[in-house]
């Protein structure tokens, strides 16, 4: 008797403790809440604005990471094929994406390309380069066709050739046919392993053609930021439609915000003394196509893109030349090139946030989406006049 009573004892304090941790994972109205791992800080915090009390919000990137080069453990992986979704930018952004997407899928995890939708700022140009690719192979398949057509018709004259030796050694036919016999297949083989090599050329061309489509910075202009949350709010109605009026309600507050965010980077630009930046890293291209900026940048799309020695001396030289006082780094690059034209100008460092992810600083502060982008309002006020 005595034994079943520490038994049942021992059940309740079990049971207590499980309903302690789902109740960790529950909405203020009693319903489970979902589990949601995402990319770049805007993501995380569009997320948690839109989801709010129905959705436990988690970023794969710690504390100052860079997106483009930032690989998740096998720790992060295996808590992320637990969850519920897993939101990414979907533009290029995140160079570990492609893999973590073909691991989440078999686990039945949701994943959602938040920017879907959106045109990237380059598209045109990657187009056009594309289409003279096309072009390039198809001249050169048309060379292609030409030679073997050459090459049929040297081998009907030596066929006939052959004939005749056929004739008069008629003794070594089946020699001759076992021969051609294996030659034709040597042929096969080549032609197979060409074949194959230029599936995987292709494969590879089209895997490298996803990543450099254009500039993934998309989250820096407000309102492309809206089109971002929408594909996150209908993400979250479609994992948990109940909560859709919720949802909604949270997304066009969120709306409504990025909206009069945008106004005000307009009207910073507007009446700007000039609208030129020299940046570290050219992550503000859009800005370029929202606000008329012009952006003058050390380094491309991806820091690591360094200018050449003459692409260099040209970025001093139009700094010079543009009487430009300062130059802006982002909030987690060291920009050692940066660091030389700074010197050379004799400028002023500055600095953008990119958002890609959180400082620890931003975090402690409780930064959001729209206060980094305010201190950015002010970064520019200073550069531009």
């Amino acid at each position: 008797m005595k034994t079943k009573s520490i038994f049942i004892a021992m059940m309740l304090v079990v049971f207590t403790f499980l309903v302690g941790c789902n109740s960790d994972n529950k909405a203020s109205d009693g319903s489970e809440k979902l589990t949601v791992y995402t990319t770049i800080f805007p993501l995380e915090d569009f997320t948690k604005k839109i989801g709010g009390d129905h959705v436990d919000v988690k970023s794969v990137f710690p504390a100052g990471a860079d997106a483009h080069t930032f690989e998740p453990s096998t720790k992060t992986m295996s808590e992320m094929a637990s969850a519920d979704a897993f939101i990414y930018s979907g533009v290029g952004a995140e160079g570990f994406a492609d893999k973590a997407k073909g691991v989440l899928e078999n686990e039945d995890v949701t994943i959602v390309a938040a920017g879907d939708g959106i045109e990237l700022r380059g598209e045109e140009d990657s187009h056009e380069e594309e289409h003279n690719h096309e072009h390039e192979e198809e001249a050169h398949e048309e060379e292609h066709d030409h030679e073997h057509e050459e090459e049929a018709h040297e081998d009907e004259h030596d066929h006939e050739h052959e004939e005749e030796a056929h004739e008069e050694e008629h003794d070594h036919e089946h020699e001759e046919e076992a021969h051609e016999e294996e030659h034709d297949h040597e042929h096969e083989e080549e032609a197979h392993e060409e074949e194959h090599d230029h599936e995987h050329e292709e494969e590879a061309h089209e895997e490298e053609h996803d990543h450099a489509d254009g500039d993934p910075h998309v989250w820096l202009d407000p309102t492309l930021s809206i089109t971002l949350a929408e594909n996150v709010k209908n993400a979250l109605v479609e994992l948990k439609p109940e909560a859709k009026e919720d949802f909604e309600a949270n997304f066009e507050t969120l709306k409504t915000d990025l909206e009069k965010l945008d106004a005000e980077f307009k009207d910073t630009v507007d009446s700007g003394k000039t609208n030129k930046i020299l940046v570290s890293h050219a992550a503000y291209g859009y800005w370029e196509n929202r606000y008329g900026l012009e952006q003058i940048s050390v380094t491309g799309l991806s820091p690591t893109q360094e200018p050449s020695q003459k692409q260099l001396t040209e970025i001093i030289n139009t700094a010079k030349e543009n009487e430009i006082k300062y130059v802006i780094f982002d909030q987690n690059i060291s920009g050692k090139i940066a660091e030389v034209v700074k010197n050379e100008i004799k400028a002023e460092a500055l600095v953008l946030h990119n958002l890609e992810a959180a400082t620890e600083e931003d975090v402690e502060n409780e930064e959001d989406y729209f206060s980094l982008m305010r201190q950015n309002i002010e970064t520019l006020k200073k550069a531009l006049n």
